[in-house]
C-alpha cells in the first residue's frame, strides 16, 4: 500500500509544480504553449496527419495481408513477431511515431498479434521517420546529420528488439489481417476519422510538453548546468526542442544525445505513443525500460557515425 502511495506521489507532485508554476507566471507558459502549437502545426501536422491517415488505411486494405504473410517469416526469425508486426513496424519507419503505435493498437483490436508478442512489437514499431530526422532535424545541422540519426536510430531500435526476441518463442499463429474484403468508403472515412483523433492528440501533447520542457529550463537555469546537459534534461519531455538545441552545435556527443532522445521519446513522444499502447496490455515499466536500451544502443551507434563525418 505504502508503495502504490509513493509511487503515485511523484507524479502528483510534478502536476502540482506545474499547476503553480502556471499560475505564477501564465503569461510566460501561455506564450510556451503557443510555440508548441506553432511547433505541431508547421513541422508535424504536414507530416503527421497524411501519415496517420494512410498507415491506418493501409492497415485495412487486404493487400495488407499479402504483404503481412510475405513478411512473416523474416519477422518471425530476426524479431519473433508476425507479419503483422512486421508491417505495423515497417509502416512506423515509413510514417514516424505515433502512426506505429497506432498501427500495433489497431492489429491489436482486430485480434491480428498475438499476445505474446505485443511489447516486442510495441517497441519494434515505435519509430521515428525520415521525414523528421532528415527532414526536420536534417535542415538543422544538415542533411548528413540527419540520414546518420536516422540510421543510428533504426540500428539502435532494431538492434535490441533482436536480443529481446532472442529470449523469446516465435509468436503464436494469428488470423492474418483482412482477410476479408473490405469496402473502401468505410475503411476511408474510419481511418480518417481515427486520425484526426489522433493528431489532434499529438498536438495537445506537444503544446503541453514544450512549456513543461521550458518550466525544466527555468527550474535549472540558477544551476547553470551546460547547455548541452540543460538542452538534453529539457529534451526529456518535450523531444523536439532539445533536439534542435542540442545540434546548433553538431559535435558527435552533442548528436548521440539526440540520438537518444529521438529513440526513447522523452515524455511527450512516449505520451503520445502510450495513449495507443495502453489499450493493448502491454505494460509500461517494460516498455520504458526497452526504449532506454533502445535509446543507448543508438546513441553509441550515432557517436561512432559522427566520429567518421
Amino acid at each position: 500500500m505504502k508503495k502504490r502511495i509513493s509511487s503515485s506521489a511523484a507524479p502528483a507532485l510534478l502536476a502540482l509544480a506545474a499547476f503553480i508554476s502556471f499560475l505564477l507566471f501564465p503569461a510566460r507558459y501561455a506564450e510556451r504553449v503557443l510555440e508548441g502549437i506553432s511547433l505541431w502545426a508547421i513541422s508535424v501536422l504536414p507530416v503527421t496527419l497524411p501519415f496517420l491517415f494512410l498507415t491506418l488505411l493501409l492497415s485495412r486494405m487486404p493487400a495488407f495481408a499479402r504483404v503481412s504473410r510475405k513478411l512473416s517469416p523474416a519477422f518471425a526469425k530476426c524479431f519473433r513477431v508476425s507479419g503483422a508486426g512486421g508491417c505495423a513496424a515497417v509502416l512506423s519507419v515509413l510514417s514516424g511515431y505515433p502512426a506505429g503505435a497506432r498501427a500495433v493498437l489497431d492489429l491489436w483490436e482486430r485480434g491480428c498479434l498475438a499476445r505474446e508478442e505485443r511489447l516486442r512489437a510495441a517497441c519494434l514499431a515505435t519509430t521515428s521517420g525520415p521525414a523528421f530526422l532528415a527532414g526536420t532535424l536534417g535542415a538543422i545541422a544538415g542533411s548528413a546529420v540527419g540520414w546518420l540519426l536516422f540510421a543510428a536510430h533504426l540500428a539502435g531500435v532494431w538492434s535490441v528488439s533482436f536480443l529481446l526476441g532472442r529470449r523469446a518463442e516465435p509468436p503464436a499463429a494469428v488470423p492474418p489481417p483482412a482477410q476479408v474484403q473490405v469496402q473502401t468508403g468505410s475503411a476511408v472515412t474510419e481511418s480518417l476519422s481515427a486520425a484526426v483523433l489522433s493528431v489532434l492528440a499529438v498536438g495537445g501533447a506537444i503544446a503541453l510538453f514544450y512549456a513543461f520542457g521550458c518550466m525544466v529550463g527555468d527550474l535549472l537555469a540558477p544551476v547553470r548546468l551546460p547547455p548541452a546537459a540543460a538542452a538534453f534534461l529539457q529534451g526529456l519531455a518535450e523531444m523536439t526542442s532539445g533536439c534542435v538545441f542540442l545540434l546548433q552545435d553538431p559535435l558527435p556527443a552533442h548528436i548521440a544525445l539526440c540520438a537518444f532522445l529521438v529513440t526513447f521519446g522523452g515524455a511527450c513522444v512516449l505520451v503520445q505513443q502510450w495513449s495507443f499502447l495502453r489499450r493493448t496490455g502491454v505494460r509500461l515499466p517494460a516498455f520504458l525500460l526497452v526504449k532506454a536500451a533502445q535509446g543507448i544502443a543508438a546513441a553509441l551507434a550515432a557517436y561512432a557515425l559522427a566520429l567518421l563525418l
